[in-house]
C-alpha cells in the first residue's frame, strides 16, 4: 500500500473541511432521525399488541430484506450513482415510518419491516463511497481513516440523542397523542418522520456529485449491470488476499460481539430495582452510543500509535475486546458491569475505522459501493450466526459462559488481522 500523507484538519484545502463538516452534519441527522424509534420500537409494538414471538418475526423480516438486497442496490448505486440510491433509501424510510404510524395490524407492519430492510440495503455503500471518492478529490495521498472516524463520531452521537430525546418525547406528548387516538410512542416515530423530511432536503441540496444518465435506458442498463459489478466486486474479494481476510476478521468479529450487543439489557436488567430498570437501561443505551462517538473521535490517535498501520491497530482492539468481553462476562454488579460496558462501547467505536480505511485502500471507486455492502452482507451474516450459536449457548448454560466462549471469536479475529498485516506489509 502506497504511503498516505498524515492527517491534519487545518492544513486540509477548504473544500476538503466544507467536505467532511457536510458529510458530518448529513450523518448525524439521518442517524439522529433513525435513533428516535431506537429506544422505543419493542415499547411501540408491545403496545400494538405485538408478543415476543411477533416481534422476533418482524425484526426477521427486517434482517432477511436487507440481506437479500445488500449486493444488488450496492452495485446499482455504483452504475447510477449513491444520491439518488440515497434518496431512494430515505424515500423507503418514510414509506416505513408512515406504514408504522398508521396501522396495528402484524403483516401491515411486517410490511413496515421490510421498508426499513429495503432502505437499508440502499443506504449501505452509497454516501460513504462518495464521501471517500470525493475527499480522495480533493486531498489527493491524505490518510483518510481521521476523516472517517469523525463522520463516525457524528454518526454515533446522532444515534445517542436520537434515542434520548425518543424516549423523552412518549412521557412529554404522549398524551396528547393519546387524545388524538394514537399511541404514546408514535410521537417518537412522527417526531422521526419530520426529521427525515429534513435529511431528505438536505441530500438535494447540500450533496454534490457528478449527475449520471438517469432515463429510463441508463437505469435499465444500471440494473442489467448489477450482476457483472457483483459478480466482479465477489472475484475481487476472493482474489485479493487482503480483502478475504479482512472480511472474515470482521465477520467472527461480529459473532463475537453482537450477541453482547442484543443480549445485554436482559442480563443487566436483574441487576436493578424494578421502579427504575427500564430508565437506566434507557440511559446506558444512550450512554452506548456515545462510548462508541468517543472511540471513533480517538481512533485517529490510536492509529497513530500504531504509526498508521490500520491492520495491526485493528489486532490490538480485537485482542483489547476479547479481555474486556471476559470481563464484562464476569460482572455481577450493576456499577461494575456499566464502567466495563462502557469501555467495550469505546473500543468497538475505535475499531470502525481502521477496518473501512484498509477496505478502501483495497477497492477501486467503480466498485466501491458495492465492496461496502458486500461487506456489511458478511458482517450482518457473521452477526446472525453468532446470535444462533451464542444465543444457544445462553440457554444452555447463561449468558457470561456465552459472551467468554464469544471472545473466541474474537482471537480468530486477531490471528486473521495480525496475517492481513503482514500481507499489507
Amino acid at each position: 500500500m502506497a504511503a498516505e500523507i498524515e492527517f491534519s484538519f487545518h492544513a486540509l484545502t477548504a473544500s476538503a473541511r466544507r467536505h467532511i463538516r457536510v458529510f458530518q452534519v448529513h450523518q448525524f441527522f439521518d442517524r439522529f432521525a433513525m435513533g428516535l424509534t431506537v429506544a422505543v420500537v419493542a415499547l411501540a409494538l408491545t403496545d400494538r399488541g405485538m408478543d415476543l414471538f411477533q416481534i422476533s418475526l418482524l425484526f426477521g423480516v427486517y434482517s432477511l430484506t436487507t440481506m437479500a438486497m445488500e449486493l444488488p442496490f450496492g452495485g446499482l448505486a455504483d452504475s447510477i450513482g449513491r444520491k439518488p440510491v440515497f434518496l431512494t433509501a430515505v424515500v423507503a424510510s418514510l414509506i416505513s415510518l408512515a406504514l408504522f404510524l398508521s396501522t396495528r395490524d402484524f403483516y401491515v407492519l411486517a410490511l413496515s419491516f421490510a421498508f426499513i430492510g429495503f432502505g437499508r440495503a440502499l443506504r449501505s455503500g452509497t454516501l460513504d463511497a462518495w464521501f471517500v471518492e470525493t475527499f480522495r478529490a480533493a486531498a489527493p495521498k491524505v490518510d483518510v481513516q481521521p476523516a472517517l472516524a469523525k463522520a463516525q463520531w457524528a454518526n454515533a452521537v446522532g444515534l445517542a440523542l436520537g434515542a434520548i430525546l425518543g424516549g423523552l418525547l412518549p412521557d412529554a406528548f404522549g398524551s396528547v397523542a393519546e387524545n388524538l387516538g394514537f399511541s404514546i410512542y408514535d410521537v417518537s416515530y412522527a417526531a422521526s418522520f419530520c426529521v427525515m423530511l429534513g435529511v431528505f432536503a438536505f441530500t438535494i441540496l447540500a450533496i454534490a456529485e457528478p449527475p449520471r444518465p438517469m432515463s429510463a435506458t441508463a437505469l435499465k442498463h444500471g440494473f442489467a449491470s448489477v450482476p457483472r459489478v457483483i459478480k466482479n466486486a465477489s472475484l475481487l474479494a476472493l482474489k485479493h488476499p487482503a480483502l478475504s481476510l479482512l472480511l472474515g476478521a470482521l465477520a467472527v468479529f461480529l459473532m463475537a460481539t453482537n450477541p453482547v450487543e442484543v443480549i445485554w439489557p436482559t442480563h443487566a436488567k436483574p441487576m436493578l430495582g424494578e421502579g427504575y430498570a427500564n430508565t437506566v437501561i434507557g440511559i446506558v443505551t444512550a450512554t452506548y452510543f456515545f462510548s462508541i462517538a468517543l472511540g471513533a473521535s480517538l481512533s485517529p490517535h490510536v492509529s497513530r500509535i500504531f504509526r498508521r498501520r490500520h491492520a495491526l491497530t485493528l489486532a490490538a482492539v480485537f485482542a483489547g475486546l476479547a479481555v474486556v468481553q471476559v470481563a464484562l462476562a464476569l460482572q455481577g454488579g450493576i456499577i461494575g458491569f456499566v464502567a466495563v460496558f462502557i469501555l467495550y462501547s469505546v473500543l468497538l467505536g475505535v475499531s470502525e475505522t481502521p477496518a473501512s480505511s484498509i477496505l478502501h485502500s483495497c477497492v477501486e471507486d467503480r466498485q466501491r459501493s458495492t465492496m461496502l455492502s458486500l461487506r456489511s452482507l458478511i458482517q450482518q451474516l457473521g452477526a446472525a450466526l453468532g446470535l444462533v450459536l451464542v444465543g444457544a449457548a445462553a440457554k444452555l448454560y447463561s449468558t457470561p459462559i456465552a459472551w467468554m466462549v464469544g471472545a473466541g471469536f474474537l482471537l480468530i479475529a486477531v490471528i486473521l488481522t495480525l496475517l492481513l498485516a503482514r500481507r499489507l506489509a
